[in-house]
């Protein structure tokens, strides 16, 4: 029994709280409006039969989800908790959607880095069958792809 004497079911229903009632340890006075909600919905007395046909250890969940689904129904009268799950469906379908996007952006990406690298190997190769039949002296090569450097001895550039 709770300490103010009843609970917020028993006085919303305007009646005396017994000691073994079903509603107490889950509908406590000081929220009231928990058991409104949930007794707008259901009704009180079909929650008090849920909650009987249930085992003891279940009741605190059935009671937080039936006043969840109460709530969501007062919210949207038309589609209640499906509205919910339905926003997050298209929501998880958007980010799928996303990330499949990302993933071929990836994808791409790297084939044009491998891409790119095949053509700069394919370009020294045929720079080095020039060099080899024109006796022309290649650089060597840098460690940096970016940073280009002069032969020291190049016959055209003296």
């Amino acid at each position: 029994m709770m300490i103010s004497g009843r609970c917020a079911a028993c006085k919303n229903q305007r009646r005396r709280c017994p000691s073994d009632c079903i509603f107490s340890p889950h509908f406590p006075a000081n929220d009231p409006q928990r058991f409104a909600s949930v007794h707008k919905i259901y009704g009180g007395s079909n929650v008090g039969k849920m909650l009987q046909q249930i085992p003891p250890y279940l009741r605190e969940q059935t009671a937080n989800s039936l006043y969840f689904e109460a709530q969501c129904r007062i919210q949207d009268p038309v589609y209640g908790c499906v509205g919910i799950i339905s926003k997050l469906y298209e929501e998880i379908r958007n980010t799928e959607t996303e990330l499949a996007q990302i993933q071929t952006q990836i994808t791409c990406h790297k084939l044009q880095v491998v891409q790119a690298n095949n053509n700069a190997e394919t370009n020294m190769n045929l720079l080095s069958t020039v060099g080899a039949e024109t006796n022309f002296q290649m650089p060597a090569p840098s460690t940096n792809p970016t940073e280009f450097q002069w032969p020291n001895q190049v016959p055209w550039f003296h």
